[in-house]
């Protein structure tokens, strides 16, 4: 049995008192309901993130973490019950999380049927054919005879319901119903059209997330045409190159977008790139506050006065994004997302992130990585509010705007729960109407999820991971499953996966491959061999199916949960941003003095720091190479990349085929 003095850890009197009516820890096997009983009687009263740690550490001080990690939080049966999978679960007369994934994966057409019944997808035409090509998951097809176009699955909410809460710094929330937002919408894509664009052109975005991008990112898809995503952080010669792999037709973006406080000119970057038109939205006022071209538009001028538009129906296959993610050498990746993929971003959303009718949802992101079109599909699909606050998510701006508008979810990237943490900017916020966060784009740390936890009185935290080319995730954590800090619980529902070492054999600890087909699996690339990309010469599972090749390192903890490991492959998370060494290189190898370069990326358990070694043209090296280096890719890459750190070698270590081995430069940096 165990004693705890509440009072020595830094309890108040209060808090104190209303503890010691749960007596005492009887044993080690109580300790996560004790813990969950805990957190359940200060739910008013809640201590500091610091002192929430101190009492779980005491009360898990026993705790046998050879059968399992130590739970941060733990559902209750009421939480259980009221989580949307069980919902789905007892419809179908399933009361076992894992039996329900079984069916998932196990009978792929009966789920995917029912899942697009239980989001309620609006098709034109929905053929007979679910899948086709099913025991061959590298050529598998999706509804290859029905029509939609996804956008009207969007607007099922009552119209007066609220779908995007916004707020820019010192201003009050707005509040954009789905009626709203419709009508904006199709201005956008009557704009499109009157403007001379044709259903089938790719029309680029280069915007912060705002609610206006929100409306001009539906509008493009609504008139069916395809959005191109770039981020609004990349350099101008990035954002050109992006334009000509997608034989993008026009851009927009805003004159000038604030962060911090400063306003950061963002048309100027486009005029560099690109001599395609460009359509600015004003970052203030109704015009922009910049030069236009000829060939520009104000968006005010650009937008229609018609509120009335019927989206166009497409093939269920047709593209209605491109999105990029790098690949191990040369031009990133141009991946296609359908009108199907939005099915997958939304169902993951309805069944980890627990995303239903009225949910407030926030994610800090923006159109040109994933998560921006993810938010918007799992958000309004699911009939829910997306949140947006129009400026970074450091200061104290954000974390009263999460109190403010009563978020439900809150999606970060690690980097900001480090820096959150250190600061401890968001300690002031109430943050109880948070209900789960969800964490990805790189490795997360356990001390900083904890500390996530605790800011909202200790919330499950949904590791999330996946890529550009599934539509969501393969791997995740669930409302209805005990939660431990940085680990994931289980592969996504509908998707399952294999852990392979580089002999072909299963393992605990090794590279992800995928098991198809699964709505959301990329079928084609626009600038690689889709095939090659993923599939070629990759391992069978146990069962003679072929795997898919993702590149993301795993390892299996006891109880079932799993921690990631970075990447396995040449591609690297900076700050969230995936990136491969090739880009970094060929940025890199410019500077006078350098011959070669090698970019890797150094994991300890957390966010990737980025390494170079780098080859010298002679035995001197440059004056304040790491700075050099670092002005280099923050002009020509990501103002947001930076090297830790810089080894000056002899000669790179390369394969009989002379290619540089940039696995054995890794391994050297976790040797003593």
């Amino acid at each position: 049995m165990s004693f705890f003095n509440w009072k020595s850890i830094g309890l108040s009197e209060s808090q104190t008192e209303l503890v010691q009516s749960l007596g005492n820890l009887k044993s080690n096997e109580d300790s996560a309901e004790y813990w969950r009983r805990f957190c359940a009687i200060l739910a008013d009263d809640f201590p500091s993130p610091d002192v929430t740690r101190t009492a779980w550490s005491m009360i898990f001080e026993n705790w046998d973490e050879s059968q399992s990690p130590k739970p941060v939080w733990s559902p209750d049966l009421k939480q259980i019950q009221n989580a949307n999978i069980s919902h789905w679960a007892a419809d179908r007369g399933i009361h076992d999380f894992f039996e329900f994934h079984r069916w998932s994966t196990g009978s792929p057409e009966e789920f995917w049927a029912a899942a697009v019944d239980r989001l309620d997808i609006q098709f034109e035409k929905r053929g007979d054919v679910v899948l086709e090509n099913g025991d061959d998951p590298a050529h598998a097809t999706w509804f290859s005879d029905s029509t939609l176009n996804i956008v009207n699955s969007c607007f099922l909410a009552d119209p007066a319901d609220t779908a995007i809460v916004a707020q820019k710094p010192g201003e009050p929330l707005r509040q954009i119903s789905y009626g709203s937002l419709a009508d904006q919408v199709c201005r956008v894509a009557n704009g499109l059209l009157a403007s001379g664009f044709k259903t089938g052109d790719a029309i680029a975005v280069v915007l912060p997330m705002t609610a206006e991008s929100v409306a001009i990112y539906l509008g493009i898809v609504a008139a069916g045409m395809a959005v191109v995503s770039i981020a609004d952080s990349f350099a101008a010669n990035e954002i050109a190159n992006r334009l000509r792999i997608a034989d993008a037709k026009a851009v927009f973006t805003y004159d000038a977008m604030s962060r911090g406080g400063k306003r950061i000119d963002l048309v100027d970057r486009i005029q560099q790139a690109t001599e395609l038109p460009a359509i600015v939205i004003a970052l203030d006022g109704d015009e922009p506050d910049c030069q236009l071209r000829d060939q520009d538009l104000a968006y005010s001028s650009f937008l229609s006065n018609q509120t009335e538009f019927t989206p166009v129906v497409c093939a269920a296959n047709v593209p209605i994004n491109i999105l990029f993610s790098s690949g191990t050498t040369g031009d990133p990746k141009a991946i296609p997302w359908t009108h199907l993929t939005p099915i997958k971003c939304a169902l993951d959303g309805y069944i980890h992130q627990n995303i239903r009718s009225q949910t407030v949802a926030a994610w800090p992101t923006n159109l040109g990585w994933m998560m921006g079109p993810w938010l918007i599909f799992a958000s309004l699909i699911n009939r829910g509010t997306i949140a947006l606050y129009e400026d970074i998510p450091m200061g104290q701006g954000f974390g009263q705007f999460v109190a403010d508008a009563k978020v439900n979810m809150l999606g970060v990237v690690p980097t900001i729960v480090k820096t959150w943490r250190t600061q401890r900017t968001m300690e002031p916020f109430d943050w109880s109407s948070i209900e789960c966060f969800s964490s990805t784009g790189e490795a997360s740390q356990a001390d900083d999820m904890f500390y996530l936890s605790a800011l909202a009185n200790i919330k499950p935290i949904i590791e999330y991971c996946g890529g550009t080319e599934i539509g969501g995730g393969y791997i995740t954590a669930t409302v209805v499953q005990p939660n431990v800090a940085a680990a994931f619980s289980t592969p996504a529902i509908g998707l399952d996966f294999e852990l392979i070492d580089e002999q072909g054999q299963a393992i605990d600890d090794g590279q992800i491959y995928l098991r198809g087909p699964s709505i959301g699996l990329s079928e084609r690339l626009l600038n690689r061999d889709h095939f090659e990309t993923y599939y070629a010469n990759t391992p069978e599972s146990s069962d003679g199916l072929r795997l898919r090749r993702h590149g993301d390192h795993i390892k299996r903890l006891p109880g079932g949960y799993y921690v990631a490991g970075g990447r396995a492959d040449d591609t690297m998370n900076l700050g969230g941003i995936k990136i491969s060494s090739a880009e970094i290189e060929r940025v890199l190898n410019k500077i006078d003095g350098i011959k070669e370069t090698a970019a890797v990326a150094s994991n300890t358990g957390g966010p990737d720091r980025l390494i170079v070694f780098a080859v010298l043209d002679s035995n001197d090296e440059p004056n304040d190479l790491l700075s050099q280096m670092n002005v280099q890719i923050k002009a020509q890459l990501n103002p947001l990349f930076k090297i830790s750190d810089i080894h000056v070698i002899e000669s790179m270590p390369r394969t009989a085929s002379n290619k540089v081995m940039r696995r054995k430069l890794r391994d050297q940096l976790s040797k003593p």
